[in-house]
């Protein structure tokens, strides 16, 4: 990401004269972040891998990163990033490296810039929405039981694997299951 304020080129900001593909879009996302200043899709576990969710809307409407959460159940990941998209239409500023308390059953998760090679893999629909990137997104990493995040080296190998480590380059990315569709 570069240091410019983000000026946002989404399909409610602008007309390209893409209106048709644009008005093609998921109406779902749309409306959401008309009535609720954000959206999150839900890729549900599959035989490629875990699940993740992330957010759509939030650089639209408050200016504040999308979010992007991966290895837990949908549903709970869901309500984890409306929490944390509360705060930032509360006006909390989220940014990388803070830690937010009270996200994930009452222990802290970390945020983490997301380098821009990773959204292809796993933004799609908000590439569709924002047309192009860049747009600011944030991993939400959580913690093992343990307050041991995915990247500590004592953390336990499930762990580990449990979540990418977005803010690496793609080719600097441990191989994994996160790596496979690149």
């Amino acid at each position: 990401m570069t240091a410019d304020p983000f000026q946002c080129h989404c399909v409610l900001c602008h007309d390209y004269g893409d209106r048709d593909d644009a008005d093609r879009m998921d109406l779902t996302i749309i409306g959401n972040v008309k009535r609720h200043g954000w959206h999150v899709v839900m890729v549900p576990e599959d035989d490629s891998g875990p699940g993740f969710a992330y957010t759509i809307g939030l650089a639209h409407t408050h200016s504040a990163p999308e979010l992007a959460m991966f290895g837990l159940e949908i549903h709970a990941m869901h309500r984890m990033l409306n929490r944390m998209g509360e705060k930032a239409a509360a006006g909390a500023v989220l940014a990388d490296g803070q830690r937010h308390p009270d996200v994930v059953g009452g222990r802290h998760v970390a945020l983490r810039q997301v380098d821009l090679r990773w959204y292809r893999t796993f933004l799609r629909q908000a590439i569709g929405f924002y047309r192009r990137p860049p747009f600011p997104v944030l991993q939400v990493a959580w913690p093992a039981a343990d307050d041991r995040f995915h990247w500590d080296e004592q953390a336990e190998e499930s762990h580990r694997e449990s979540q990418p480590q977005l803010w690496l380059p793609p080719s600097e990315h441990p191989a994994g299951m996160w790596t496979t569709e690149l």
